[in-house]
């Protein structure tokens, strides 16, 4: 039986050498029978047939049929429109009669090492729900139906490692260290005894030189030298920063547009996309002036212009160039809910809450202690319905009204939602991908440019429509299975039946935290 465990190649006759050639006749042929079944058995390609289901793919809204899609191992290998088709031979066939099949969707713009609620000091005391959180983690974004996500900033490789090793996860890229300017935007959260060993792929400023520790050099810390990093280390996007800051990190450097250029120059050299964090309205103004290609937040801050109720010229002018430059952008507008989750008492009894997020970790956040972020984000003696309506008024309903004109416009729009944007329990995987697409609607976009900005318009833009983002033979098979129509109601994203990653199928009550619980 030795034999049997070979490969199936080297059982075939044209390797089997002198020494076999002597074994006994009826043993050969014994084995060669045996071999030859267990060979059919490893060769023949795990298949699943999708049967009868309504095919939703970006690229061809227009043409909307019930039909049938075959996937053999890791990949669509037939799709088929129209009905009566049988099933291949061999096939596990799924019945879709009255669903809905979408492309796995995709978020942009997340943070996997970071964990909702929690800050770096509290990270030695909670070690246990840390650790049960990350364990869930990646099945709460499948639960939301999320087959890949994007990390714009590796801190923790370690984390990123685990998260793959998961048994049920999405695929993972990532944009490997940011390169932020010399004690800027966000190297500043770091006290300055360590925030150079934390953000290693930092940009040297010349400007800073005596803020730099000397064992930096500047020609180790260039744009030329930090793109090659992210490179090396498999980045598949740049990430770069513009920001002034806010809170008691105020008046933080910046880059100059001259570096930026150079930061421009060596992306594009190294055929990465450049991505540039910028929520206000001169760092917007710079990313578009410096072609970036994605600008990844939200336009919440105006400047002199905040009390302006409608969208001032300028602003239009700025994204006009931006509709014009086919830049992505991505609103990130549950960054600011995620804030106003504090103030908002319904927000942790939300029904997905517990699919989502393990049971310690919930009760911890609706404890005294697990409320200690909402002293940070709130004004002393104010009430919660005066902050949370001042989010209402202030930067949700600016960045509102800047996603309304872009999707008027029919601008690049990227899906992602910055998951946790900062030491907030507002913004917990999966569930938070779903708040976003329901803001993005209230905003102003309609249900099609919503399922394009999460699938087809991501892959492209990251560069990885060959593989996902609609339901074509050859692309990999992640794939959504929803019990309602994502082009009729925001809450077909909560109506999900079954997910696939690459063509393995995970029933979404077997993902939830509470499950089996």
């Amino acid at each position: 039986m030795r034999y049997l465990r070979l490969h199936c190649n080297e059982l075939s006759p044209s390797r089997i050498g002198p020494a076999m050639k002597r074994i006994a006749l009826s043993f050969a042929i014994v084995t060669h029978a045996l071999s030859v079944a267990v060979c059919a058995q490893v060769a023949e390609p795990a298949r699943t047939w999708i049967a009868d289901v309504t095919i939703i793919s970006p690229e061809r809204l227009d043409r909307i049929e019930i039909g049938n899609v075959l996937i053999e191992n890791d990949r669509i290998i037939r799709v088929e429109r129209g009905t009566g088709a049988k099933a291949p031979a061999g096939a596990t066939v799924i019945s879709g009669k009255g669903r809905y099949l979408i492309p796995g969707l995709i978020d942009s713009h997340v943070h996997l090492a970071s964990t909702p609620g929690i800050g770096v000091s509290q990270d030695e005391s909670k070690a246990k729900m840390i650790g049960e959180y990350l364990a869930q983690m990646p099945r709460s974004f499948l639960y939301f139906g999320y087959t890949t996500l994007i990390d714009l900033a590796v801190f923790d490789r370690g984390v990123l490692n685990d998260f793959r090793k998961s048994p049920q996860h999405p695929d993972l890229y990532d944009c490997a260290e940011p390169l932020p300017l010399a004690n800027g935007y966000p190297m500043s959260f770091a006290p300055p005894e360590v925030r150079f060993k934390v953000f290693s792929n930092f940009i040297y400023d010349a400007r800073q030189a005596g803020k730099i520790p000397p064992e930096y050099k500047a020609e180790d810390h260039t744009p030329a030298a930090d793109v090659a990093r992210v490179k090396r280390a498999g980045g598949i996007c740049v990430k770069a920063h513009f920001e002034r800051g806010f809170g008691l990190d105020r008046n933080l450097p910046v880059m100059t547009p001259e570096l930026y250029a150079e930061v421009r120059k060596f992306a594009s050299a190294a055929s990465l996309p450049l991505l540039t964090h910028a929520n206000s309205f001169e760092a917007q103004k710079f990313a578009t002036a410096g072609n970036t290609d994605v600008i990844v937040h939200g336009l919440w801050n105006w400047g002199a212009l905040d009390a302006r109720p409608e969208l001032p010229p300028d602003i239009k002018a700025l994204l006009d160039d931006i509709v014009q430059k086919k830049i992505g952008y991505q609103p990130t507008i549950q960054v600011m809910q995620g804030l106003r989750a504090y103030f908002d008492p319904g927000y942790l009894k939300l029904p997905a809450m517990p699919k989502v997020v393990p049971k310690a970790l919930l009760a911890w956040f609706n404890s005294p202690e697990g409320q200690w972020f909402k002293a940070e984000v709130g004004e002393e003696g104010a009430p919660d319905a005066a902050m949370s309506a001042g989010f209402e008024r202030g930067p949700i309903r600016r960045v509102h009204q800047v996603v309304a004109y872009l999707a008027g416009k029919d601008a690049n729009l990227l899906f992602g939602t910055d998951t946790p944007s900062s030491p907030t329990y507002g913004n917990v995987p999966g569930l938070n991908g779903y708040l976003e697409m329901q803001q993005l609607q209230k905003a102003g976009m309609s249900l099609a440019q919503i399922l394009k900005a999460a699938t087809i318009s991501n892959a492209r833009m990251f560069k990885l429509e060959g593989d996902i983002g609609t339901i074509e033979p050859g692309k990999l098979a992640n794939l959504v299975l929803l019990r309602q129509s994502p082009l009729e109601n925001i809450a077909a994203y909560d109506s999900i039946d079954t997910v696939w990653v690459r063509g393995r199928a995970m029933a979404r009550d077997v993902l939830a935290a509470d499950a089996n619980k």
